[in-house]
C-alpha cells in the first residue's frame, strides 16, 4: 500500500491475487490520485472492504463469485468496478433492482477495460450499417472460464443495433448441417467463433464482407497491462455515475 495525500479515494482489489488483480493493485499504487487499501482474495472476509474505509472496489474475481460480490459491495454503499464476465440479462436487471434502492452508488460492468477494444466495439456498430456479413473471432489464454468472451457478445450486440438501425435483415448464411458446431455460437444473430490457445492474452477479429470486399477491425492486448487505464479510469469516474453503466463506453465521450 503506497500512502498518498488525504484527496486520494480508497480503493479495494478483490481477486488480488490473481493476474489481473496483481496487475491492478500496480497500477492503483502507482497512481497518485488513488489509494489501496485492501487487497481482497479466495479466502479473505468481504468485510475488511469497509473496515479498511475503501470507497471503490474492483471486482477481478471469477463468474461464479461476482454477482454475490456486487450484491454485497452495493448493500454496504460501495462503488464497484466490474471486470469479471459472466453477466447475463437477468443478473443484470437484478443489480438495477437493488440499485433503485442505493441512493448514489454506481456499479460499472465492463466486459473489456482496454482503450482499443472499448474503441472496436464502437467502430462495430458504425461498420455494421454498411455490409451484409459480419463475424467475429475472439481468441483468449486457455485459462479463460467462459466462452464466448464477454467482449465478443458486446461486439455482437453492438453490431446487432447498427444492423437493426441500418433495416438489414439477419445475416446471410445458406448452411444447413453443421452437427460439430463449426459455425460457431450465434449471439443476437452474429457467429462468434471462440479460439483458446496458450500463449495469448485477449484478442479479437470483426469481420466485415460486402461485395467485393472485406472489412476488418482488430484489437490485441498482448499484455495485461493494456487493461489499467481503463481500469483507473473506471474506478476515477464511477461514483461520477449512479446506477449500472454496462461497458467502459459509458464513460468515454464518443458520441
Amino acid at each position: 500500500m503506497t500512502q498518498t495525500d488525504q484527496t486520494a479515494v480508497p480503493v479495494a482489489v478483490l481477486g488480488a491475487g490473481g493476474r489481473m488483480g496483481t496487475e491492478a493493485c500496480r497500477a492503483i499504487d502507482e497512481a497518485p490520485d488513488l489509494e489501496l487499501v485492501a487487497r481482497i482474495g479466495r479466502d479473505d472476509d468481504l468485510s475488511a472492504i469497509t473496515e479498511a474505509g475503501a470507497q471503490v472496489a474492483v471486482d477481478l474475481t471469477v463468474p461464479a463469485a461476482t454477482g454475490d460480490n456486487v450484491r454485497w459491495l452495493i448493500e454496504h454503499g460501495v462503488h464497484a468496478v466490474v471486470g469479471a464476465t459472466g453477466w447475463t440479462e437477468d443478473s443484470l436487471a437484478a443489480v438495477r433492482t437493488q440499485l433503485e434502492g442505493a441512493d448514489g452508488v454506481g456499479v460499472l460492468i465492463a466486459p473489456n477495460f482496454a482503450i482499443g477494444a472499448v474503441l472496436a466495439m464502437r467502430f462495430a456498430e458504425v461498420a455494421a450499417r454498411y455490409y451484409d456479413s459480419a463475424e467475429i473471432i475472439e481468441m483468449h489464454h486457455p485459462n479463460k472460464l467462459d466462452a464466448p468472451s464477454g467482449t465478443a457478445t458486446h461486439t455482437a450486440a453492438a453490431i446487432a443495433r447498427g444492423r437493426a438501425a441500418a433495416g438489414l435483415g439477419p445475416v446471410p448464411d445458406a448452411t444447413e448441417k453443421d452437427p460439430q458446431g463449426a459455425r460457431g455460437a450465434v449471439v443476437d444473430g452474429i457467429h462468434v467463433h471462440a479460439v483458446r490457445q496458450r500463449g495469448l492474452v485477449a484478442h479479437e477479429v470483426v469481420q466485415f464482407g460486402g461485395p467485393g470486399e472485406q472489412f476488418q477491425l482488430r484489437h490485441d492486448s498482448f499484455d495485461r497491462a493494456s487493461f489499467m487505464p481503463g481500469v483507473l479510469l473506471g474506478i476515477r469516474e464511477v461514483a461520477a455515475h449512479p446506477g449500472l453503466t454496462v461497458g467502459l463506453d459509458g464513460y468515454l465521450e464518443l458520441g
